[in-house]
């Protein structure tokens, strides 16, 4: 049936187009009723020939030139093309004949907005909130909105979502988009306080207990926003985002178990998703289960298989247990897809470093620290793996240069020290420490492994005396 009224339409249509050239090309006795030429209109709309359309619109105006939808289809087309003053005028004329085409008043403030006149184009969405009530006014709203967010006014987005809970607290529509802006425009405390107006009249509305749980994760309030995505379940125990968003809240919370389990209920519930298994996967790495961390990113790798992240977290697992050559692997991987990511480079030169591979360590080192200047864990494995590698003068350059960097860092002080020692310059390596010591006493602790033998210097261990606090 539906079949057999397309094809009448498109016969239609087809003998509609016929009549509207011959009317185009001068005919006489030719006739079009206005509901036809806005069908001709919209079909050339469709067909992206916007002049053909705007022509159609011409001609239809000189047979109705009272027509108010045919005045806001030629006011729509001069927005298009800049026309702004044409078109204002073109909408006052239309609302003289009818000033209850909630089009006018969009079409106004999207003219206005173009025309920077952004106070006007308010008092325009004003005067016909005046105008217009239910659901008129709710598609005034959202067309509005759409508005506003073409010229990023933001904020006038949410408040014209807010405004259509206002009228209509239970429109999913506006429930679904305000949840988007209110983190947008960092407007938490007013959306927490909509939510909370809809639940206390509407207790069972689930995507509002669903945005005051999303409001409330935002502000980092994650027992209330728990307690949030909590009611929602209760209402649709299929609500498969709120358990995704508990899952993320407990990640934050530390509490990896319970995130596991409710991440696993969103993959119950909805297709594989990647970014869900990557959190999995992370749920297990800061559990140290490697194994199970990488079985999930690896099941992330198969959805996504050039997110470079994913193979860089799976060498951190194998560099947690210390699998350095399982790691580089990884590594090399996460770098084709993605080689400017130096905290890649870094974790490599820390796999070659702990596998003596000094040498090529330096390298990845150095190609951090040339391009994250100011970076101290890169300067201090670069020191470090040179002085693990026996190149005591090279350390001690590197660590005056990381020195001026960072602002005087005494991790550097530190790194001096010790490379002047081995070299036999006591007296200098004693003065460092002391510097150093004097800045932050705490982290000796850092760089003491390097060589503990040191600890076995009676005036090294007298100046670390000095420095160490009473118990």
């Amino acid at each position: 049936m539906r079949e057999d009224n397309f094809r009448e339409e498109q016969q239609f249509l087809s003998e509609w187009l016929k009549t509207y050239e011959r009317l185009r090309s001068g005919a006489e006795n030719v006739f079009l009723e206005e509901d036809v030429f806005l069908t001709i209109i919209e079909y050339f709309d469709e067909l992206d020939k916007v002049k053909k359309a705007m022509e159609a619109v011409d001609i239809a105006l000189q047979y109705y030139p009272y027509s108010t939808p045919l005045l806001v289809k030629k006011a729509d087309y001069l927005i298009v093309y800049k026309h702004l003053d044409e078109a204002m005028a073109v909408l006052d004329q239309a609302m003289i004949y009818d000033n209850q085409d909630v089009n006018i008043y969009i079409l106004k403030t999207e003219a206005l907005l173009a025309m920077k006149k952004n106070m006007e184009a308010k008092e325009i969405l004003e005067s016909a909130m005046n105008l217009f009530e239910g659901e008129e006014l709710v598609d005034l709203l959202f067309e509005l909105a759409d508005v506003f967010d073409d010229y990023e006014l933001y904020n006038d987005v949410f408040n014209c979502l807010a405004s259509v809970l206002e009228i209509d607290p239970n429109n999913e529509e506006a429930l679904y988009k305000i949840c988007f802006w209110t983190d947008f425009t960092n407007r938490h405390y007013e959306g927490i306080q909509i939510y909370k107006r809809i639940i206390d009249a509407y207790p069972y509305n689930e995507l509002a207990w669903f945005n005051l749980g999303a409001a409330y994760q935002c502000i980092k309030r994650y027992e209330k926003a728990l307690d949030a995505y909590e009611y929602a379940i209760a209402i649709n125990d299929k609500f498969d985002y709120a358990y995704r968003n508990m899952g993320d809240a407990l990640m934050h919370m530390r509490r990896y178990k319970e995130a596991i389990e409710v991440l696993k209920k969103t993959l119950e519930l909805s297709k594989p998703d990647s970014v869900v298994y990557e959190a999995i996967g992370y749920c297990y790495h800061r559990l140290l289960n490697g194994e199970n961390a990488r079985f999930y990113f690896r099941k992330a790798i198969h959805l996504s298989p050039t997110e470079s992240k994913l193979y860089y977290k799976i060498a951190l697992t194998y560099m947690d247990e210390m699998k350095w050559s399982q790691a580089l692997k990884s590594l090399d991987t996460a770098m084709a897809f993605n080689q400017n990511a130096y905290e890649y480079e870094l974790a490599k030169g820390e796999c070659l470093m702990n596998m003596e591979e000094y040498t090529e360590a330096i390298f990845s080192f150095g190609t951090v620290v040339k391009h994250r200047r100011k970076s101290v864990t890169g300067w201090s494995n670069l020191i470090k793996c040179m002085y693990l590698a026996g190149a005591y003068e090279d350390a001690e350059e590197q660590a005056a240069t990381a020195y001026e960097l960072t602002n005087g860092k005494a991790i550097f002080l530190y790194f001096t020290a010790f490379a002047q020692y081995e070299q036999g310059r006591v007296g200098d390596a004693l003065i460092n420490l002391e510097t150093a010591l004097a800045a932050s006493p705490k982290q000796f602790k850092k760089v003491v492994e390097l060589n503990p033998a040191i600890l076995q210097n009676h005036r090294i261990v007298n100046l670390l005396a000095q420095y160490k606090k009473p118990k």
